[in-house]
């Protein structure tokens, strides 16, 4: 994971070192910029109809740039904090009050995209990504209570690099802002062997992000 971070990572400085140096600052040039927003997440179940769940939010903010290749055709690799998860409602047993468990998963994500420009201010972007599992916290409310813990132990169970799609449209407000949406699924599940508490699922989060480019 660390390698892979790595490699992001200097991929991105190197490409705004080769911006900062070119001689033009046309928008033909690589670009460089840092986009943050919120997610919409939930999880596809494999093997448990039976387990019911809801869209939980969550919060996604990280680095972009963007190297033009053709005309309209830009390479766009980013490096990104996403939170993902779900959440289940009920009703407590004991109380009969209403309760909510929910899931929060922290991932280190590497989307290699590319960026396809449909018009002056539109854009479509699509490609795959790598998603390196950080932490997870499990919540649950009952009624006035409320409790959270960070997993660990079920954390050994779970991989810790899952391989996904990313698809997505881009609208640029002004020439240095853009405002973005896209839906991202993991092509892996998160476990070989599920249990009631944590089942084999896939997950999928709907992006919305605000872009700012330097």
């Amino acid at each position: 994971m660390k390698k892979v971070f790595i490699f992001a990572l200097g991929l991105l400085i190197a490409g705004e070192a080769n911006a900062q140096n070119s001689t033009s600052k046309s928008t033909g040039g690589p670009q460089f910029g840092l986009k943050a927003g919120g997610n919409y997440s939930n999880i596809i179940k494999t093997g448990d109809r039976d387990f019911k769940t809801e869209f939980k939010p969550g919060f996604n903010a990280g680095l972009f740039l963007e190297i033009p290749i053709v005309s309209n055709l830009s390479f766009a690799p980013e490096l990104m904090y996403s939170q993902k998860g779900y959440k289940r409602t009920g009703t407590s047993f004991l109380f009969g009050e209403p309760t909510e468990y929910s899931v929060t998963t922290n991932f280190i994500e590497v989307p290699v995209l590319a960026k396809i420009k449909a018009s002056n201010n539109f854009s479509i972007v699509v490609g795959p990504q790598v998603s390196f599992l950080s932490s997870t916290t499990e919540k649950f409310t009952t009624g006035s209570s409320q409790s959270q813990r960070t997993v660990k132990e079920e954390n050994d169970n779970l991989k810790k690099s899952l391989f996904g799609g990313v698809v997505g449209l881009g609208i640029d407000l002004t020439p240095k802002v853009s405002l973005n949406g896209r839906y991202a699924l993991d092509f892996q599940k998160n476990n070989e062997n599920g249990s009631s508490e944590s089942p084999q699922y896939k997950n999928q989060v709907i992006q919305a992000s605000l872009g700012f480019k330097f």
